[in-house]
Order: structure tokens, then C-alpha cells, then sequence
């Protein structure tokens, strides 16, 4: 009780806890029609695309377990076998008049011992890591486009 009895004359208002109420801020209510003003879109116009369709693509394979590695050229709509997995490429796009810029090819990747595709989407030159085959074995990735033009 010694050893309690300084503490207590040094901070007297610690045993003496006060409870303060305030009243909370009142909320302006307003309706959303008033907050929010819409844009107003003009579809009347004509958007230019960014990009041009390519005939085929150039694709790379890599076997992760021999470490073999294998180019192969594909057609759009065509349907290739690397390995254990089955490649269609459904398109493939590159930046307006230069084909060497970069390539967006988009692909349905299926390993033939599963029914569901291993990999549907847009895969990147530029980017292989943004949008990537997750296999535990092989790995696919894009490297350029091919067109009637360039052939």
C-alpha cells in the first residue's frame, strides 16, 4: 500500500476516470442526382484502332525439365502440338504500321491430360510475365507477329 500511496499523490485524476458525451456531426443528405453530374458520350464518331491484325505469329516453347527450346510459326486459327501441350492462336496484333514494335497474340493453351485450357488470354511480347502460361513444366511466350506484308 506504501508503494501505491506516491503514485497516487503524483497523478490524482488516474483513479478518477470522467466520461465526456458529445453529440456526433450531423450528415448533409443530399440526393445522388444533384452530387453526380453524367458525361455525355458522343457515339457518332468514328474511333481509330491502335493496333493491325496479323496473319500469324512467331511463338517460342521451352521445356523446363530438358531445357529444349523451340521456335515455331503459326496462322491465325491454326492449331499446333509442342510437347504435351496444345496451342491455338485465335489472333494476333501488333502496333499500327510497325509489325517489329511489339505483338499481342491471343492464345488457348490446353494440356492434353486435362480438358479445361492451362492458359485463354492475350500474351505480350513485350511483357511475357504480365500475362503468362502457368504450367508447372512448359512455357510458352509470344515473339512476334507475322503478316502477308512482311512475308
Amino acid at each position: 500500500m506504501n508503494k501505491i500511496l506516491p503514485f497516487l499523490l503524483l497523478f490524482p485524476a488516474v483513479g478518477l476516470a470522467q466520461i465526456i458525451q458529445q453529440p456526433l456531426p450531423t450528415i448533409e443528405e443530399n440526393p445522388l442526382d444533384q452530387a453526380l453530374e453524367m458525361p455525355e458520350f458522343n457515339f457518332d464518331t468514328e474511333r481509330s484502332a491502335n493496333s493491325d491484325i496479323g496473319t500469324g505469329a512467331i511463338l517460342r516453347g521451352l521445356d523446363r525439365i530438358t531445357g529444349a527450346v523451340n521456335n515455331f510459326s503459326m496462322t491465325t486459327g491454326e492449331t499446333l502440338e509442342f510437347e504435351r501441350l496444345e496451342i491455338t492462336l485465335e489472333a494476333c496484333r501488333y502496333p499500327v504500321g510497325d509489325i517489329n514494335a511489339d505483338a499481342y497474340a491471343l492464345l488457348n493453351i490446353r494440356d492434353i491430360r486435362n480438358e479445361e485450357p492451362s492458359f485463354y488470354g492475350w500474351m505480350f511480347a513485350s511483357s511475357p510475365a504480365l500475362s503468362a502460361l502457368d504450367h508447372p513444366r512448359y512455357d510458352v511466350w509470344v515473339l512476334s507477329c507475322e503478316s502477308a506484308a512482311s512475308e
